[in-house]
């Protein structure tokens, strides 16, 4: 890592002191986009992070460009999301698996089809305004396409079409739909709306791509945080890492960025926050059999009853990512807890903790990874042929507040040396990195280009995405899981 000595950045007119370092705890989507906004300005940052990898954390598979899986969220928290994911896309492109997503609500559930549709049109206005004020942000295809109505007799009319090779339209998408899913399961109208996929496998692999070859960011793998210790001025933040060596290293500022342990280092700094943390898994499985090109498919649900949200998330080579918001699939006894008085971390049962660090048995994944299919199944009666196809993605969800249905959150301070970045979900990185280089400049003298807030990330923004595949494919055999989770999708 080198130090910026009154160095002007090429193309910024950055300049910081010597001895200005951040320090950032957590190799997650946060503290990796963090580290690569803030270095590839120039500022000098050390990131520690416990894990072989970075990016290793909850199930990110959906850029949730509108929110439009949640119906219990504020219309304004599906504006900033999706302006946050039209955000992503930009930084992140090579993680994108560009197809659409499907919104069917089942006959069985209480909801209506109407209770969307008013924030389907006003998300739909704010794109259009969006793409107004920049070209660049139309990375969701034509804001007059962003989402398109099916009715019961266009889902006949495609039951009779053939199933595309190449689906490029909403209804040459929604084919194998109708070909396969029985009409008469769902209320009318369904929607297809530009909600696209995410790859954490090749979203690590950009983040991973452009810090390893960044010198202003230190990477420091396999560390341990032990301790931070305020210094007035700044920390010291001490670690072990994974061959017991143990590490201090001064910085003046430092970013919280520890996932679900987030509590854990405000508790080390004495800076009680309250949050709620939920354990969720996903389930990997392999329906060889698919028929056609198949779009996310979302069946709207009671979440936590045995009719919650039902997801299928397609992959290359017949894969396929399951969720079913059920406490007996995605969704855990006790997984949801808050932190109390005591503590900002909340306590997360330790069967949990060791699930979301890779322990699971394989007798739990099958008997959790047959449910998941057989949750789907009830409305797709073909895919009760698909199989387990490996060992769950899974992990904790922090959440801001006191608020357990929040889904949009960013950064918080404490002081004028110390952020936290709490996500809900992935697509808020680049906002939360936003704001702490607000603060940076404003009380630390950092300078900051007239284009400081441009979502492209100058580290990555030269990768192509043969060099981002191939790193996922070997992220994918670090971590155990299939090489088609690391390819985009559909296949070219």
């Amino acid at each position: 890592m080198k130090n910026n000595v009154d160095k002007c950045v090429e193309g910024s007119a950055l300049t910081l002191s010597e001895a200005f370092t951040v320090g950032i705890v957590g190799g997650g989507v946060a503290g990796s986009t963090a580290a690569l906004k803030l270095s590839g300005m120039g500022i000098n940052t050390v990131l520690f992070e416990a894990g072989a990898s970075l990016v290793s954390g909850p199930p990110i598979c959906h850029l949730h460009a509108g929110g439009n899986l949640y119906r219990e969220i504020s219309e304004q928290q599906c504006i900033t999301l999706l302006e946050q994911s039209i955000a992503t896309v930009r930084a992140y492109p090579h993680s994108v698996n560009r197809r659409p997503t499907v919104i069917a609500i089942p006959t069985t559930d209480p909801g209506e089809p109407d209770a969307i549709l008013n924030r389907l049109e006003l998300l739909t206005t704010h794109y259009k305004m969006l793409v107004k004020q920049d070209p660049d942000n139309a990375v969701l295809g034509s804001p007059d396409d962003y989402y398109t109505l099916f009715f019961r007799e266009d889902m006949v009319a495609l039951s009779d079409l053939p199933l595309p090779e190449s689906p490029q339209t909403p209804q040459e998408w929604m084919i194998p739909v109708a070909h396969h899913m029985p009409h008469d399961n769902f209320k009318y109208p369904i929607v297809v709306v530009q909600e696209y996929g995410l790859s954490v496998f090749r979203l690590a692999a950009t983040a991973a791509l452009g810090l390893e070859d960044s010198p202003y960011c230190e990477l420091k793998l396999g560390h341990q945080v032990t301790d931070l210790v305020s210094e007035g001025d700044g920390w010291t933040i001490q670690a072990k890492s994974a061959e017991g060596e143990v590490v201090s290293q001064r910085v003046d500022y430092l970013i919280n960025a520890a996932g679900f342990r987030t509590g854990k280092l405000d508790d080390m700094v004495s800076s009680p926050k309250q949050r709620w943390v939920e354990y969720k898994a996903a389930y990997v499985a392999h329906w060889p059999s698919k028929p056609g090109q198949w779009p996310e498919v979302i069946i709207h649900g009671e979440r936590g009853t045995p009719q919650g949200m039902a997801q299928l998330t397609p992959y290359p080579q017949g894969f396929i990512q399951l969720h079913g918001m059920t406490q007996e699939i995605t969704l855990f006894e006790g997984g949801l807890v808050r932190s109390d008085d005591q503590t900002s971390y909340p306590p997360l049962p330790e069967s949990m903790v060791e699930k979301a660090d890779g322990g699971w048995e394989w007798p739990e994944i099958r008997e959790r990874t047959s449910r998941a299919i057989s949750h789907f199944a009830k409305w797709l009666p073909e895919f009760e042929q698909a199989e387990v196809g490996g060992k769950p993605l899974c992990g904790a969800q922090q959440i801001p507040g006191d608020d357990p249905s929040l889904r949009a959150a960013d950064a918080s301070f404490e002081g004028e040396r110390y952020a936290r970045v709490e996500l809900v979900k992935a697509s808020s990185a680049l906002q939360a990195a936003d704001r702490i280089l607000e603060q940076l400049e404003a009380l630390h003298g950092v300078t900051l280009p007239s284009d400081w807030n441009a979502p492209a990330l100058s580290l990555t923004e030269s990768l192509t995405e043969s060099q981002v595949v191939e790193k996922a494919k070997t992220l994918t055999t670090l971590r155990g899981y299939p090489e088609a989770l690391a390819i985009p999708f559909p296949e070219k």
